[in-house]
């Protein structure tokens, strides 16, 4: 009786070890792509480009990064300007109450809790000047709180 449970034991070790995927290394994705980053200095805004390189591929991905913060009643910064075709990274975060950001001609709509960063990704593929505003009620200036984004 004891070798029966001890064999079923050991067969329930062996089988739930075996189901276990492993852990990922770093080194398991060499050759696939290492992001490398650049930051571009423009006057007054905070906008990082990413390049994500191959080991023999040209750069296959360009993206302008944004950090923007949601507060009573702004958003800061107040416009983004990018080329038509960029790939763009927003990175948004209230810092008082709920906030939502919006701009619906990219079908873009984020709640925005206080803290919480959220990462909204889109190709400015449509050229132009959007109103960005905020979609979640905030406050008696919650109709003024908009922002632009210019696609050239």
């Amino acid at each position: 009786m004891r070798r029966i449970i001890l064999f079923l034991v050991l067969a329930v070790f062996l089988a739930s070890a075996c189901s276990q995927t492993p852990a990922e290394k770093p080194e398991d994705f060499v050759g696939q792509g290492t992001p490398v980053e650049s930051s571009m200095p423009v006057p007054g805004e905070n906008i990082k480009e990413t390049e994500v390189m191959g080991g023999n591929e040209p750069a296959a991905e360009s993206v302008k990064e944004f950090k923007i913060t949601a507060k009573q009643f702004s958003f800061t910064p107040e416009t983004i300007e990018v080329n038509k075709g960029d790939r763009v990274r927003l990175l948004v975060t209230s810092t008082d109450v709920p906030h939502g950001i919006s701009i619906n001609e990219y079908g873009i709509n984020e709640r925005l809790d206080p803290g919480k960063e959220v990462k909204i990704e889109f190709t400015a593929d449509k050229e132009g000047t959007f109103t960005a505003f905020c979609s979640v009620f905030c406050g008696s200036g919650h109709s003024n709180m908009k922002g632009k984004l210019i696609v050239k």
